[in-house]
């Protein structure tokens, strides 16, 4: 019987997903290529793995079999990886991190558990506007940065990290917010904008896709500070496109609501962002490999 590692881990994504579909999401991978990986692996084994009634998947007895298997094997693998850690010398050592100030509402849930894996390793964290961030860059002071519009005049390896959803709030009394279809874009131009500062990364994203629709919008005010519009919006000074991740999970919470209009969520993502020249300590190596597999739990 011959079946690959990566064949293990998109059996053990359909398991635990039980949707090829949402297997190839979490991998990574096209639909295409686990469905083919699977049925290599099945053919490999000489039994199904997975049958389909319905819409619903059901893994074989020898699925279950090999689900179990495959946890199995990758937890044993992960204390492996732990091992080799140390033999790299990753009990001690330090990292140094550089976020956008709206990282700072998903990093703690990255840098925590980070911590708690290699606890002899001193994390330094700097939460700061884009302007400070990108200055922090071209000085080169940190072992990674995560932003959402990294500079183009300097030579970088970036790699998308998480999915940053900008979405158009409102007071809880406006009008849009009891809308459940969206609204056309049109009804934005008698909007008044309570919008990030010039030069911040959601900023540049609201101004790309306005810049794509046409529409100038009135800008009533710019805050350096997710926590003041929040507040001004609250207070029905006026309409804001934020970040998702800076808003409570029901929104009325922040007394905001979600306003459904054409166009949002607008598309943003997070990268990790380094020289390219920089090469990498094994601490900073290990939280990269340690951030890849753990973004699932940071998802607005």
């Amino acid at each position: 019987m011959h079946a690959t590692l990566r064949q293990l881990r998109l059996f053990l994504a359909l398991a635990e997903t039980g949707s090829v579909t949402a297997a190839a999401r979490e991998q990574h991978v096209t639909q295409p290529t686990v469905s083919m990986q699977l049925k290599q692996l099945a053919d490999s084994v000489g039994l199904p793995l997975y049958e389909v009634t319905g819409r619903k998947l059901h893994l074989t007895e020898a699925g279950e079999r090999l689900a179990q298997t495959c946890r199995d094997l990758f937890d044993r693998w992960d204390a492996f990886e732990m091992e080799v850690d140390g033999l790299r010398g990753l009990t001690r050592g330090r990292l140094r991190v550089a976020v956008v100030s709206t990282a700072k509402y998903f990093i703690p849930r990255l840098l925590g558990p980070f911590s708690e894996r290699y606890p002899a390793i001193e994390v330094s964290l700097e939460v700061a506007n884009r302007d400070r961030i990108v200055s922090r860059l071209e000085q080169n002071l940190d072992d990674l940065v995560i932003m959402t519009a990294p500079p183009e005049h300097l030579d970088l390896r970036t790699e998308p990290l998480l999915e940053n959803p900008l979405v158009l709030v409102g007071a809880l009394a406006h009008p849009l917010a009891k809308r459940t279809r969206p609204a056309p874009r049109g009804v934005l131009s008698q909007e008044r904008f309570i919008l990030r500062e010039p030069g911040s990364g959601t900023r540049i994203s609201c101004e790309r896709a306005f810049a794509e629709w046409g529409f100038v919008p009135q800008v009533r005010m710019a805050l350096g500070s997710n926590e003041a519009i929040k507040q001004a919006v609250a207070g029905g000074y006026g309409i804001a496109v934020l970040s998702r991740h800076a808003l409570d999970r029901d929104p009325q919470h922040d007394g905001l609501a979600l306003l459904q209009v054409q166009g949002f969520p607008i598309r943003s993502r997070w990268y990790l962002v380094t020289r390219r020249e920089k090469r990498l300590s094994p601490v900073a190596e290990a939280f990269l490999a340690f951030v890849k597999a753990s973004v699932e739990t940071v998802k607005a």
